[in-house]
């Protein structure tokens, strides 16, 4: 495990632990010398993490359109920015280069991307763990409406055990970490508790 992709928002919402939790990541990231993969923007849950990487010296890659790069206004201190065409391929580059998926708060991109890598691993696109960060049960409604779909049978129960949740950046990171690659180079997860 080397790179971690964070979806997270391009506003900062309106509590002070949605910002705790983006320098916590980012001191996690430092901690277990790990790099960053995020949408390259300076505003908001993004550039709070991305410049408290920055500042724990974590190696930062930043991957935006040019529209979003004037819309969030791209990040000018990153280690790397790379500057694509279209959210599909921001999404692809983000998902090659990382080795794993969290999710922070965030409005519908943040949803949209987590909602893609989640069926990404669900169609055996990629094998990479997803996890989100339920701070203050910001994602419980989400997670309710993915319940909601196992019991009316529009999702299969083991594909609804791909989202992880978690409540600190701390125990995302060590969920992320229990995946391990077996013979042959594939991932599995370990069995759940």
């Amino acid at each position: 495990m080397k790179r971690i992709c964070v979806f997270c928002g391009s506003n900062a919402g309106n509590r002070l632990s949605y910002a705790a939790a983006a320098r916590d990541l980012a001191r996690e990231l430092a901690h277990r010398q790990l790099s960053l993969v995020y949408g390259g923007g300076q505003a908001g849950l993004m550039g709070i993490l991305a410049d408290a990487a920055i500042a724990n010296g974590v190696e930062v890659i930043g991957v935006i359109t040019e529209q979003l790069r004037i819309l969030e206004r791209g990040h000018s201190g990153l280690t790397e920015s790379r500057t694509v065409a279209t959210m599909h391929d921001r999404k692809s580059m983000m998902a090659s280069l990382s080795d794993g998926f969290i999710a922070l708060p965030g409005g519908f991109g943040t949803f949209e991307e987590l909602c893609e890598m989640i069926t990404w691993t669900q169609l055996g696109i990629h094998a990479k763990p997803t996890v989100v960060v339920n701070i203050e049960g910001f994602f419980d409604p989400l997670l309710m409406q993915f319940d909601r779909a196992v019991e009316d049978n529009l999702l299969r129960p083991e594909n609804r055990l791909e989202v992880i949740t978690v409540a600190t950046p701390a125990e995302a990171l060590d969920r992320i970490a229990a995946w391990m690659p077996p013979e042959g180079g594939k991932w599995f997860k370990p069995p759940r508790p």
